[in-house]
């Protein structure tokens, strides 16, 4: 089983909201690139949601970045021997520096889990090592965009993910 390794953070420094996935799937890693399995619904997702015009990825990411969301993962690294979150080898979980990532992204104000996995290694594995400057950050669990997640349609994943729109 091979170890491997998540990307850095999607991130501008005024950064309002987080988007945390649990750790690359196999073709995103491949393809260097968040959420790049197809059959995810991660990026057509958001583009509506956010109304994003169809481009590759560096252009789909840099808007998402420019309208203030970042876009990362819990773990920096493990083991596992699929892309799915269940073949984690628990033993082998390094998560990503969250007290660094929240002192340099200091406008972070909420954090949005894809899916159950992600919040729970999030909850395992990082929430109690936090400091006391991300306090006031609101998190809220939503359903995965995997294609593993099939007991919900496109249409009832898009009404949960609303809730990362603004609504100042």
């Amino acid at each position: 089983m091979m170890r491997i390794h998540g990307f850095e953070p999607l991130a501008r420094r005024e950064a309002h909201t987080l988007i945390l996935g649990s750790m690359p799937s196999r073709e995103s890693l491949r393809q260097a690139r968040y959420y790049a399995y197809p059959r995810n619904c991660f990026w057509p997702l958001i583009a509506d949601l956010l109304q994003l015009p169809e481009e590759n990825y560096a252009e789909r990411a840099r808007r998402v970045s420019l309208m203030g969301y970042a876009i990362w993962d819990v773990l920096q690294s493990c083991s596992r021997a699929s892309s799915l979150d269940s073949d984690i080898v628990e033993s082998s979980i390094q998560p990503n520096d969250f007290n660094l990532f929240f002192l340099a992204h200091k406008q972070i104000e909420r954090v949005f889990f894809n899916g159950t996995k992600a919040e729970t290694l999030y909850r395992r594995h990082v929430l109690d090592g936090l400091s006391a400057n991300c306090q006031g950050i609101k998190y809220q669990r939503l359903p995965s965009t995997s294609p593993a997640n099939a007991g919900m349609t496109a249409t009832q994943k898009r009404a949960a993910w609303r809730g990362i729109l603004l609504t100042r």
